[in-house]
């Protein structure tokens, strides 16, 4: 009995190892990251209350499935300024060109009153500007 609860313990960490080395290349790498333009932002308050949390989306026009979101530069300006700059990965699979729009967020929750001014980069010197009133 002894010896067939070895056996078959054995046979179990040798499929456990068989499995965790096998090669898988059906997975793509990230070559680059780049910035992408915000076409557009969508803010549903333009005023809420201090403390509260709002979700701000936006969208980015990505010109293949390898590209997509990578995060945001979300800058602290003076006190109630915020610069945002979206970026994406590019990777090195086989692209064909299907653009895609993607929707990203940026959960804000202030924690003074007054008017916050937000500027995302639409592209070379462009920005969208939005603002928030927090009372």
């Amino acid at each position: 009995m002894k010896k067939k609860i070895s056996i078959s313990f054995s046979a179990v960490i040798l499929a456990i190892l068989m499995t965790a080395c096998t090669s898988d290349d059906d997975y793509e790498t990230i070559e680059s990251i780049d910035k992408i333009k915000i076409d557009s932002v969508k803010i549903v308050n333009d005023t809420m209350s201090v403390f509260a949390v709002q979700s701000i989306r936006t969208y980015s026009t990505y010109p293949s499935h390898c590209q997509g979101f990578y995060g945001y530069d979300y800058i602290y300006g003076d006190n109630q300024t915020r610069t945002v700059t979206a970026y994406k990965y590019i990777t090195n699979g086989p692209c064909t060109p299907n653009t895609y729009t993607g929707a990203n967020q940026i959960n804000f929750s202030p924690q003074t009153t007054g008017t916050y001014t937000f500027k995302f980069w639409n592209g070379g010197s462009s920005w969208i500007t939005k603002t928030i009133v927090v009372q």
